[in-house]
């Protein structure tokens, strides 16, 4: 058994596609027009056939105060490993991606926060 697609509730699927294409890197795997919205997938260029990651409605009434009391705890919906934080970190921050957590050590990795300006945090780390 694998993990085929996993989610991340955005509050805006063309603006989600905007900043995890253009701003995270990933590409496009899925874009299929179902009414309103769309059955929206993106994966990394690194594993194109690797796990989805499904950009999905916030429509349901629970999931905005779900990710409204997530961020305010500061508890990323996602996390997603990269080679190396502080380059990572230096390039979102050129493209103007804003952190609430800048690059730090925790345990076994080195991790940082930001805001995927969906509504909701995205952890990156990178394995020391």
């Amino acid at each position: 058994m694998r993990i085929y697609v996993t989610s991340v509730s955005v509050d805006n699927q063309a603006e989600a596609l905007t900043f995890y294409t253009d701003k995270l890197g990933f590409k496009v795997k899925h874009d299929i027009p179902l009414g309103t919205h769309r059955w929206l997938t993106v994966v990394s260029q690194e594993e194109p056939e690797g796990t989805e990651l499904l950009l999905e409605p916030s429509e349901h009434p629970a999931v905005k105060p779900y990710k409204d009391a997530l961020v305010k705890d500061g508890i990323p919906a996602v996390s997603f490993q990269v080679q190396d934080l502080n380059t990572e970190c230096a390039r979102l921050r050129e493209l103007g991606v804003a952190f609430t957590v800048e690059p730090m050590d925790a345990g076994t990795v080195r991790m940082a926060v930001l805001d995927d300006t969906c509504g909701n945090l995205v952890q990156l780390v990178e394995i020391k």
